[in-house]
């Protein structure tokens, strides 16, 4: 957040962003991510067959309920919002760019982000100090 330069430009009168990053996933990643997830609709719970799988396939772990794939996380489906959100969401990368506090990373793998983007959030960020401090 934000995706659109309406939700950008909104979230400018209310706050001064001096840090936004954005992940760079290559898009075919992303579509496999995204069609491998599966839910049980009363709970809420997530499942994804690659790094979250259940432990039987298309059956909720604990209540043994069957899983379902939502329409909007199908490959066809998730392809489409993908290109949506590239076209979207490239005015919004441009303005936080133009104004020098945008910082991208690219990968597959979060072990190998993270530590770059903590890096990042820790030199920005100063800690809070606790009560006891004073």
């Amino acid at each position: 957040f934000p995706r659109t330069l309406v939700q950008a430009e909104t979230l400018d009168k209310i706050c001064d962003l001096d840090l936004v990053i954005t992940l760079n996933i290559p898009f075919e990643t992303l579509k496999d991510r995204l069609s491998r997830r599966w839910i049980h609709p009363p709970s809420g719970r997530v499942y994804n067959l690659d790094f979250n799988p259940p432990h039987v396939h298309g059956i909720d772990d604990i209540t043994g309920e069957p899983l379902i794939q939502q329409e909007d996380d199908k490959p066809e489906a998730v392809a489409a919002r993908l290109r949506q959100y590239k076209d979207v969401a490239k005015p919004v990368i441009e303005l936080y760019k133009s104004r020098g506090v945008l910082h991208q990373f690219s990968g597959t793998e979060t072990n190998k982000i993270w530590p770059y983007v903590y890096t990042l959030f820790s030199n920005k960020i100063t800690p809070i100090q606790s009560k006891e401090a004073y």
